[in-house]
Parts: structure tokens; sequence; C-alpha cells
């Protein structure tokens, strides 16, 4: 069992401008590995490590604006901590999303180009992730995400329902993957997906081929000839499993 989860990947109208949000808003640092590609990790990481998932932005000329399936929640350790991080984001360029929850502690929130998030008030279960808590997938089963998923990446079920899954990397370090059910599960084109990478890369065919045989599909969203395989899960979430390129 050789593959990571190793970033969230963004579609981006302009990669650069959210990316600077983002880096200031977690505390990372950014760089480019070429033209439309913006890279944030934490200072001095070495990548890949399950301590952080990292986040890749890339730039296509119009993301489509749909209801997205993937986001992310922000950890915080006190309510003055999320008080001032919600602030902040505001000062960056984030708005409030209104979705009817009235009275809920935490804070939901959108990016300069519209992608929601969530800011959590303290939570014990997330002191230790990081400034990200947790990767939040939207899906009808997530009893059958589980399933995939743990086995597609080897991550330890911390809790399981009909309701929802959380799932974290059996080393017990950085943010967890949650899917949470939704009586929405129609597929659609998912402008933020998770990126996963075989250790050793050379093994990516054979792990393609795993993927395959616990349930993933290829997907063709005309990536054309490059050295990463594109995939969806059994819910028709696209990923991609890196190669070296």
């Amino acid at each position: 069992m050789t593959l990571e989860l190793v970033q969230v990947n963004f579609k981006a109208r302009d990669d650069s401008a959210l990316g600077r949000f983002w880096a200031q808003a977690l505390g990372w640092s950014m760089s480019s590995e070429g033209p439309g590609v913006t890279n944030l990790e934490p200072a001095g990481f070495d990548w890949p490590d399950p301590s952080a998932v990292c986040v890749d932005l890339v730039r296509v000329p119009d993301p489509e604006s749909v209801k997205y399936r993937v986001h992310i929640e922000l950890a915080t350790t006190s309510d003055a901590h999320q008080a001032e991080l919600v602030g902040r984001l505001e000062e960056l360029g984030a708005t409030h999303a209104d979705v009817g929850g009235d009275g809920m502690p935490w804070t939901v929130m959108r990016d300069p180009e519209g992608n929601m998030f969530s800011v959590l008030e303290p939570r014990e279960l997330y002191r230790d992730t990081g400034p990200v808590a947790a990767v939040v997938v939207a899906c009808a089963d997530p009893r059958e995400m589980a399933r995939f998923w743990g086995g597609a990446i080897d991550w330890t079920v911390h809790r399981l329902t009909d309701d929802g899954a959380l799932l974290r990397s059996a080393k017990g370090v950085g943010p967890y993957l949650e899917f949470r059910r939704t009586s929405d599960d129609d597929v659609v084109w998912n402008r933020i997906h998770l990126d996963v990478m075989s250790d050793p890369v050379e093994d990516q065919a054979r792990e393609v081929a795993r993927l395959e045989g616990l349930g993933a599909t290829r997907a063709d969203v005309g990536q054309g000839d490059v050295s990463w395989v594109v995939m969806a899960d059994p819910a028709g979430n696209e990923f991609c499993v890196l190669g070296r390129g």
C-alpha cells in the first residue's frame, strides 16, 4: 500500500491571487512550479508528509459556478482565535456565506473566488491537525466512501455512521478526511479535488490498477498527455494519481 493523500487541488481564475489569500489564511509558504500553478505548504515542509495536506492552485479559463462537493474546514484553538481568524480573513477578501444555519458555532465563508469553507469553533478533535482541520466531501453513502478511500490510502477510520465517516492518516497526524452525507448525489464537475501519489512514484501504474480494483474508474477531463492519471471514485468524485513530471 503506497498511496498518500498529498494535496487538495483548487481550480482558479487567478492562481497567484487566490494562492496569496490561502497562504496568508493558513500561514503557509507560497511557490510556483510554472506559469498558472501555485503551490502552498507549511514553511520548511518536506513534501510529501502526512503531517499536512498541501494546496495546489491551477489556473483555468473560467471555473464553473456549481454546487461543489469538496470544501476545507479550518481549526481554531479558542473562541478568541476563531474571532481573530474570521476578522483577518475578511480583511484578506473573504465574505460570509448564507447557508441558513443561524446559531451554529462555526462560521461559513467564501474565499475571493467564491469557494466555500468553514472556520470551526475550537474542538478537541482538531487540536493537533494544523490550520486545516478537515477536508470534507459531500456524498450519498459515507460507508461506501470510507470503504474505498480507507482502502485507497490506508487511512484509519475514526468514525463511521450512515451520516458520516471520518478518516485520518494511520500515523495520527495532519487533517482529517470527512465524508458527509447529503441528499444531493448528482455528479458535478468539482472545482476542488484530491491528489494522491504513490511512494515510490514509479509505482503509479500499479496503484492505478489497484484503485480500479477498488471501484475507481479513469476519467477524461481533457487533460491530454500528462504525467498524472485522472480518476473518479465510486461516487463520481474526480481525483488525480500524480506521477513524476
